[in-house]
């Protein structure tokens, strides 16, 4: 992600993440987490998103990278003043943080980086080290 610049006015905001107990998780990672997410562009460019990359750190310090095309599945063009709302899960063992970013590019074909804020994902009647 040497080459991915980051783009003044353009950027990504956690509006919130709840947990969502579910019987159909699997057993190595029981605990859903349902995070909603807003982007936001309030840029002078046209950006489009083509990917997102996710690093979940566990309470034992274990390190998960998840990859991705898009954004479930939509690749968001975003004019200026355009926002981009939508929510996904990460499923986890234990206690845990997220962060990453969405990668885009803009209409000149500049590769850019909108960071997403880490956040925590702490299990009820557990807590986070």
């Amino acid at each position: 992600m040497a080459n991915y610049q980051e783009l003044a006015g353009l950027s990504a905001r956690l509006d919130r993440v709840e947990f969502v107990p579910r019987a159909d998780n699997p057993a190595d990672r029981p605990h859903r987490f349902v995070y909603y997410i807003t982007i936001h562009n309030n840029s002078l460019r046209v950006v489009t998103v083509s990917g997102r990359k996710w690093l979940v750190v566990d309470a034992q310090g274990r390190r998960l990278m998840v990859e991705g095309d898009g954004v479930v599945g939509q690749f968001p063009r975003l004019t200026p003043g355009d926002s981009f709302q939508y929510n996904s899960y990460h499923l986890i063992a234990s206690d845990s943080t997220a962060e990453g970013a969405y990668l885009a590019k803009d209409e000149d074909g500049q590769d850019i980086l909108i960071r997403i804020p880490q956040f925590k994902m702490e299990i009820p009647g557990q807590k986070c080290e």
